[in-house]
């Protein structure tokens, strides 16, 4: 039972340190990404071209048999 007791104190901590990580990513992510969407509202046509190629090479590489 002691076991299971530590498991459960050493899940609890590590869980506590990803959530942790995920505030500090989050809070650098967030100028990253609205300068992201403001390139975005510049540039659209450069944005619909980009995602297609992404499309287009993904199509091709999961339809490989293989």
């Amino acid at each position: 039972m002691e076991t299971g007791n530590k498991m459960m104190d050493d899940l609890r901590s590590a869980l506590a340190g990803a959530e942790e990580m995920l505030r500090e990513t989050a809070g650098e992510a967030e100028p990253k990404m609205r300068e992201l969407e403001a390139r975005i509202r510049d540039n659209p046509w450069a944005a619909v071209g980009i995602a297609a190629a992404v499309g287009l090479l993904a199509g091709i590489l999961l339809s490989r048999k293989p």
